[in-house]
């Protein structure tokens, strides 16, 4: 299937180049030049995946970000100068998949994009209506519900809006009520790559965490062994 990529990005160098190479890449490209427009076309078209830059005039890609995880789960990859941990740990925290920063190589960009476009493959089979060839399991922890097959998970019946990233680290946890998973093993999992900083876990479990638990601080499903990783409690 051909994949609609947005690149919302308000310097037009920069949003030629990248829409000339993922264009390169086979993949269909919208463009936008701030957080205001990226959201319109977004609501206007079937979207798989945003490039989206930080600092934009009229609406800024923080902005924009935390509006569209509303109600929407494509991958976002940040674009930004800012290289400090703390501006990654931030664009993470507003529901970012992935974060890089300028300048940057086009290999990488591409690599990237290709990396979690493979990841979400299988939940837009899903809603393109493909009939998989894959057993229907469903992973219960308490009243914590996971559907692989449907992509669902629901607490106490009501339903949650996951990330792409979220599902799959929740995936994993459930996967294995009890066994602790270390930061390095669930990245490397999630992410198919070796991992080199694992900052990132530490920020989606934050987030899941906010989702799952009536109280993050107290948590009754996801655990941290301290020194070790993450679990979930068997209850």
């Amino acid at each position: 299937m051909e994949y609609n990529i947005l690149v919302v990005e308000d310097e037009n160098g920069i949003r030629e180049t990248i829409s000339i190479f993922l264009e390169n890449q086979g993949y269909h490209i919208f463009t936008a030049e701030n957080g205001a427009q990226g959201l319109e076309i977004i609501h206007n078209n079937d979207i798989h995946l945003a490039v989206v830059d930080i600092m934009m005039p009229v609406m800024d890609g923080m902005t924009m970000v935390l509006k569209l995880r509303e109600k929407y789960d494509m991958p976002v990859i940040f674009l930004s100068a800012k290289s400090e941990d703390i501006d990654k740990i931030k664009g993470l925290n507003v529901g970012a998949d992935d974060y890089i920063t300028k300048p940057f190589e086009p290999l990488e960009l591409i690599a990237r994009v290709n990396s979690n476009l493979r990841r979400y493959s299988q939940i837009l089979k899903l809603k393109q209506g493909y009939k998989e060839e894959i057993q229907q399991e469903i992973l219960q922890v308490g009243d914590l519900i996971l559907d692989k097959d449907t992509k669902q998970v629901t607490i106490h019946g009501q339903e949650l809006h996951l990330t792409l990233k979220e599902f799959q680290i929740l995936e994993l946890l459930m996967s294995q009520p009890g066994k602790v998973f270390s930061s390095e093993q669930i990245y490397e999992s999630i992410w198919n790559e070796i991992a080199i900083n694992t900052d990132t876990i530490m920020v989606h479990i934050r987030r899941l965490r906010k989702k799952i638990e009536e109280d993050p601080k107290n948590p009754e499903y996801i655990k941290v062994v301290w020194g070790i990783g993450y679990k979930i409690e068997k209850l």
